[in-house]
This record gives C-alpha cells, sequence and structure tokens, in this order.
C-alpha cells in the first residue's frame, strides 16, 4: 500500500505518517552518527592505550640505563607524556556520556513514532503519562531528570538546560556519577 506524500498530497494524505517520516530521520541521523563516532573513538582509544604501553616501554629502558642528567630528562619527559596520555584517555568518558544521551534519544524518538501511529495511544492520555514516565526512568543521571522535569512543567529550553548544567555542577562536586 502506497500512501500520500506531502509533496503529492491526496485525500489519503496524514500529518500523522509525515511527522513519524521525520522522527525515523531524525532516529537514522542519530544511529548514524553514533556509529560513525563509535568507530572514530574506538581508533583514537586504542591508538591512546598503545601509546601507553609504548610508554611504559620507554621508561623502563631509560631506567635501565645508567644515570645521567640526559637520562634523567629523558625519564621526566616519558613521565609528563605518559601523564597527558591517561589524561586524554579519561576526557573520552565525554563520549560515553554522549553515547548514552543519543541512545536514549533515539530510543524516545522510536517510542514517539510508536505513540503517534497507534490510535488508540495517541489520543489517550495514559498512555502518554506511561511513555514519558518510561523515558525518565532510563536517566541515570540526576541532572537528566531535572532537566526532564523541568521541560515538563513548562520551563523553556534555556531554562531546563542551566537546571540541567547547575545540577551538573552539584554532582560533580558531590558525587562520582556511574553510567
Amino acid at each position: 500500500m502506497t500512501f500520500s506524500a506531502s509533496n503529492q498530497p491526496d485525500l489519503d494524505w496524514s500529518q500523522i505518517r509525515e511527522t513519524i517520516k521525520l522522527l525515523t530521520v531524525s532516529v537514522a541521523q542519530v544511529e548514524g552518527s553514533m556509529k560513525a563516532g563509535d568507530e572514530s573513538v574506538t581508533a583514537l582509544a586504542d591508538s591512546f592505550s598503545g601509546m601507553v604501553d609504548d610508554m611504559k616501554n620507554i621508561h623502563e629502558i631509560l631506567s635501565g640505563l645508567q644515570q645521567s642528567d640526559s637520562r634523567d630528562h629523558a625519564l621526566k619527559h616519558c613521565e609528563a607524556t605518559q601523564f597527558r596520555i591517561n589524561s586524554a584517555l579519561v576526557a573520552f568518558q565525554f563520549y560515553d556520556r554522549l553515547h548514552q544521551c543519543l541512545q536514549h534519544v533515539s530510543n524516545n524518538l522510536k517510542g514517539l513514532s510508536v505513540i503517534i501511529d497507534t490510535p488508540h495511544r495517541l489520543y489517550n492520555p495514559v498512555e502518554w503519562a506511561k511513555f514519558q514516565e518510561n523515558i525518565r526512568k532510563q536517566y541515570t543521571m540526576e541532572s537528566e531528570k531535572v532537566m526532564f522535569d523541568a521541560i515538563h512543567q513548562g520551563k523553556s529550553i534555556d531554562e531546563a538546560l542551566a537546571l540541567f548544567e547547575e545540577a551538573n555542577r552539584q554532582s560533580d562536586d558531590n558525587e562520582i556519577e556511574l553510567f
């Protein structure tokens, strides 16, 4: 069965089907970007891990040499480089958070498409409330819940983002969040 499209509408045209198409495009973009990002971040992490191993080997070789100013100077540079590489590996954790967030967005858009495409759910406030509660439950960080709640309380995107950032700052000050 073929349906009418917005560029050639007929009596069968539906804004709901058009909405679902746009949601599906958004999901495809998010998931495609995540896949490309995964490959790049994996390659970077592997490269940095290899550099850590190489720096350990260089450090061992230098440590086995007779003590001299040059050897000590090289060891200091080796240790500084190891520290920078380890810091970079820790910084890659941002990608884990980004990936988790984008996965939530993708799942939420898919779920929204299903609700919109199912008439008995589309017009049922209980179904919407259940869907929204399921979205909120999947958040692992308190800052995400704060942002979700703010939007559902009618706050603007800017206000919700400000509350999200404040909750992140408080969380960073008070605890380590595992994800």
